[in-house]
């Protein structure tokens, strides 16, 4: 077993519908991209990957398209994934002559069978030994160090691009999860169609997402701030320059917000009465770049009357929970999904 060790280069993968980070054993987390892939269209030959397709969001001439391969946390474009992904693990994988890796790969909770095995033949057809999936919540927990095999109970609010995952975790399994999929993108969206609705103004789905992360809440700040954005008014079809206050933002977010909060209401009314009690010592964790923003413990702590705990550099727990699971693969063999051949 060593000697295999030795000669493979054994990642971890959260294949994210933002972003995909990734870590190799040993060393750590090793790359953090958007995950986007700009094609051709007439030929769909890829001609960027990550934060260089990135840049081209909305600002592609009509022959190039910018695709985000992952919708809600699952692949929606298999062939692309697999480009991305192959991608990534090339540059990754040092020594290009010894065995294929084996990869750890994050999946959302809810994902159906069909949706596995798609996450699994891409990663084996992008040069992966064998596949593990491991759970988004589960990864998460690990992440931050969590004794998930404990009995007691750990609830993970995992709020990431395109989906938010809530779970209850004890004894090495999830207990019960919510996975709805309403997360970053949704807030992004949210912001778009209440400045066209409202103002007559169009902005581009990147400058949606600068203005959630400058200006958006979840709940009324000490001090209410205000961001400059520009878009195109849709009355005058000119370029046209806007202040929006912290609070418009987050009166545009609130359905989005209010849904999260609304399914991780339902998921502690569905916890089993003994866990409840754990939750309440413990508190609620938040992890996953919605965790960034701002107010939004404050905003569950009052929803929910518990502890409400925003986990440290939310945005790589469940990388690390990927990296944690392949350096003990023995400990955690029993919260990975082992890849089947079906």
């Amino acid at each position: 077993m060593g000697i295999f060790n030795m000669l493979s280069n054994d990642i971890g993968i959260d294949l994210g519908t933002a972003n995909t980070l990734v870590c190799v054993r040993g060393t750590g987390i090793v790359l953090n991209e958007p995950s986007v892939v700009a094609v051709e269209k007439a030929s769909r030959k890829v001609l960027a990957i990550g934060a260089a397709a990135k840049e081209m969001l909305g600002r592609t001439p009509g022959e190039i398209e910018a695709i985000r391969p992952m919708k809600d946390g699952v692949i929606a474009d298999f062939e692309i994934t697999e480009k991305l992904l192959s991608d990534f693990i090339k540059r990754v994988v040092r020594h290009k002559y010894l065995m294929k890796p084996k990869i750890v790969i994050s999946v959302p909770s809810g994902i159906t069978e069909v949706e596995k095995r798609a996450v699994r033949d891409s990663a084996e057809n992008a040069g992966a030994r064998e596949v593990f999936l491991l759970p988004e919540p589960m990864a998460a927990a690990i992440g931050i160090g969590l004794p998930v095999e404990s009995p007691t109970g750990i609830m993970i609010v995992d709020i990431g691009g395109g989906t938010s995952e809530i779970a209850v975790i004890a004894l090495n399994g999830i207990v019960n999860n919510t996975s709805v999929r309403i997360a970053g993108d949704e807030l992004n969206e949210a912001i778009v169609l209440y400045l066209k609705k409202n103002y007559n103004l169009l902005i581009g789905e990147l400058t949606a997402e600068e203005v959630k992360i400058r200006a958006g809440s979840a709940y009324p700040l000490e001090k209410e701030e205000s961001i400059e954005i520009k878009g195109r008014d849709l009355v005058a079809g000119v370029p046209k320059t806007m202040k929006l206050s912290s609070a418009q933002v987050r009166e545009a977010i609130s359905e989005p917000v209010d849904a999260i909060v609304e399914a991780v209401r339902q998921s502690l009314e569905r916890t089993p009465p003994e866990l409840a009690s754990d939750i309440l010592d413990r508190g609620i964790i938040l992890t996953g770049g919605g965790a960034l923003l701002r107010g939004l413990d404050k905003r569950l702590k009052q929803e929910t009357n518990l502890p409400v705990v925003v986990a440290d550099d939310p945005l790589t727990c469940v990388v690390r929970g990927c990296g944690a699971v392949l350096e003990n693969m023995m400990k955690y063999e029993k919260v990975v999904i082992r890849s089947r051949r079906d």
